[in-house]
């Protein structure tokens, strides 16, 4: 069995009451490590810190509406109420991919606001604040879900902006010698199509089954969409201490879908 050492460590998950974000809080709890899940819903978030709590961390679950400037504010004041620090920091809280209209000129300003705030803003504010207890402790892992979309061309363009942003951010860090010095990393994981209960592919799926299965042959090399524990594989290892020389990274979680090197 792999030993990541990271058993002890204090992990903030954004969005992490479900999808990708419940699948890397329970690959970071199965290490021993105490995990802090945010996100909107306190009926997601009840019932997943009563799951997650059933493998010996600490859990803490916080409600906060990432739209809101003070959101993610609230959430830090109260965890650093409760804990000693930060040591990971998992910026996973996103989306907006569907939001919008497919005609540019049709969608409303508010889009592009609201996406930027919910992507960008967000892992921008979370990570700022970390940084000083990671720096104090000369140890810290800051990992961004990205997107393909963010990696190169697609998608509507508000969302392909803010994930472009979040992938400039962590490579701008990871360049900065007193953070980085100091025991720090900061990568990305750029997830392709995933498969998630619930989620806009899902619907495709149960609207129109053979042009879903159209989609997969000719869109996924691998036949399938990825799972979230496929996600949460990559950054539960960009998380440990088998991780140290990968810094400014974006990892591509796409099975082959993207096209770009």
């Amino acid at each position: 069995m792999v030993d990541y050492s990271i058993n002890g460590r204090y992990a903030l998950v954004t969005g992490g009451s479900a999808g990708i974000g419940l699948a890397i809080a329970l690959a970071l709890v199965k290490e021993g490590v105490n995990v802090a899940i945010c996100s909107r819903s306190r009926k997601k978030l009840n019932k997943s810190r009563e799951y997650l709590s059933g493998f010996g961390s600490e859990v803490i679950a916080l409600e906060f509406d990432a739209l809101s400037p003070q959101g993610p504010e609230e959430v830090m004041n109260v965890l650093f109420t409760k804990w000693p620090r930060i040591d990971i920091l998992v910026n996973n809280v996103g989306g907006g991919g569907r939001w919008g209209k497919e005609n540019i000129v049709d969608t409303d300003d508010n889009v592009w606001l609201e996406v930027f705030q919910k992507n960008a803003l967000c892992a921008a504010y979370f990570t700022k604040r970390v940084l000083p207890g990671m720096i104090q402790n000369k140890w810290g892992r800051v990992v961004t879900i990205t997107s393909i979309f963010g990696k190169e061309g697609g998608g509507r363009p508000w969302f392909t902006m803010a994930k472009a942003a979040e992938v400039a951010l962590m490579k701008t860090l990871s360049m900065d010698k007193m953070l980085v010095r100091n025991g720090i990393t900061f990568n990305s994981v750029a997830p392709g199509g995933i498969e998630i209960t619930g989620t806009g592919f899902d619907d495709e799926k149960n609207i129109s089954p053979l042009k879903f299965h159209e989609m997969i042959e000719n869109d996924y090399p691998l036949g399938r969409m990825g799972s979230p524990e496929e996600v949460a594989n990559i950054v539960c290892f960009l998380c440990s201490n088998l991780s140290t020389l990968i810094n400014g990274a974006q990892i591509a979680a796409d099975g082959g879908q993207s096209k770009s090197f």
